[in-house]
């Protein structure tokens, strides 16, 4: 196992703005960049970054970024878990509204990247993604919130 050494910083910066989203229905949005747009705007250097979505039938993750598959294959798995004709009682937003109120609990609603020398600390293959969990387009909002040190 291998430590690199500890690094340590005040809060002297704390930066909020909100993201609006447009999707085009259910599926996985890339919104890393804008994450990232966000973090240098903010001028954070050492931190962390919290998203936050406003919305109980869509989400965030971070997943794989290289191979499409891994999205299509999660979003199969999705549909699988909770399917639109799976006797759900609450349909008066339609038979999409239920599934995806189940999806959006079974990922997340919130989100925390750790932010080293100015940069979201991320793998090489992870991105940050909204997931649409409705079958219509939508505009979601995801709050983005830095706090750490600036630079």
């Amino acid at each position: 196992m291998k430590q690199t050494p500890v690094l340590s910083a005040n809060v002297d910066t704390i930066a909020t703005s909100v993201l609006t989203v447009p999707t085009k229905g259910e599926g996985f949005i890339d919104i890393t960049a804008e994450v990232a747009r966000f973090l240098q705007q903010s001028g954070g250097a050492t931190g962390a970054v919290s998203l936050f979505i406003r919305h109980t039938s869509a989400s965030l993750t971070i997943q794989e970024n290289a191979d499409p598959d891994v999205l299509a294959d999660l979003m199969t798995l999705l549909r699988r878990l909770a399917p639109a004709d799976g006797g759900w009682r609450h349909t008066i937003e339609g038979p999409d509204d239920m599934p995806a109120h189940i999806k959006a609990m079974l990922t997340c609603s919130n989100l925390q990247i750790p932010v080293l020398d100015g940069a979201l600390a991320l793998g090489t293959w992870q991105a940050i993604y909204l997931i649409e969990h409705r079958t219509r387009p939508h505009s979601r909002e995801v709050v983005m919130q830095f706090m750490g040190s600036g630079a």
